[in-house]
């Protein structure tokens, strides 16, 4: 099948590692229906991307179940069918534990968690009839607890089992469920709340020694879901420069002129 005629469905797509993902799937010849809370930033990157006959832009909360089903039915309409469903919407609180509010704590679960599996279970009829994949994206914060991360971190955690869960289940139809685990990457948000020693931190903690970028983790996004991963599911792929595999001494090692 060429890849004109798939479909991939993208979530959290008006910025960041969601556009990139859905630039990925353009560009390998997909048709892509971007997904997004915020209405006004997912029109300028429709305008910005200016390929009306492949792509389809829904204004959609995540955690809403009545506007993720409007949602896949306008998809459903519109394509007829879904290849690729890539769970990337997500919101952070960045505050200390004890300083999180229930109200904060639950939006965050609602949409990092809640939201990936409305749209797992209402997309999966349409991804077993064409053998499609779900790729989910966690965190390196899902994976290492770090601070001022309570709701965030949780919640990547959980997606990664419900990952595993989904992966057991869809199985028997035919469809495959990962996820990419993306470490520090260079977002416009990252840009604005990551302090110079908040990157020095984490420059410390990666053996690659610098953030990745949206299009690196798109790749990785591709290949889970795309054929070329046709024997994988129930994984999390971590992209993060070789920080999940690090512990300590890094900085030492560099200090002497050893890396």
């Amino acid at each position: 099948m060429n890849g004109e005629d798939k479909v991939a469905l993208v979530t959290g797509a008006a910025r960041g590692i969601g556009l990139a993902a859905a630039r990925k799937f353009l560009a390998e010849g997909w048709r892509c229906a971007l997904l997004d809370i915020d209405g006004e930033t997912l029109a300028a990157a429709m305008r910005a991307i200016a390929q009306p006959e492949c792509t389809l832009a829904l204004i959609c909360d995540v955690a809403a179940p009545d506007q993720t089903a409007a949602a896949v039915a306008t998809l459903t309409r519109r394509f007829g069918r879904l290849d690729a469903l890539v769970n990337n919407a997500g919101v952070a609180v960045f505050k200390p534990a004890l300083e999180t509010t229930f109200e904060e704590w639950t939006r965050v679960l609602a949409v990092n968690l809640g939201g990936p599996f409305l749209m797992t279970q209402l997309c999966a009829p349409l991804l077993a009839a064409t053998g499609g994949a779900v790729v989910n994206i966690t965190s390196i914060s899902g994976q290492r607890a770090s601070t001022l991360r309570v709701a965030y971190g949780a919640s990547k955690a959980a997606l990664s089992h419900l990952t595993k869960q989904f992966a057991a289940e869809l199985g028997e139809l035919g469809v495959r469920v990962n996820a990419v685990a993306p470490g520090p990457v260079d977002t416009a948000m990252a840009k604005q709340v990551h302090t110079p020693a908040i990157r020095a931190d984490y420059h410390d903690a990666i053996p690659l020694n610098r953030y990745g970028r949206e299009e690196e983790i798109a790749e990785a996004i591709f290949f889970l879901a795309s054929e070329r991963a046709s024997y994988i599911t129930g994984e999390t792929l971590a992209c993060d420069g070789g920080f999940a595999a690090a512990g300590i001494g890094l900085p030492t090692l560099r200090g002497q002129g050893r890396s």
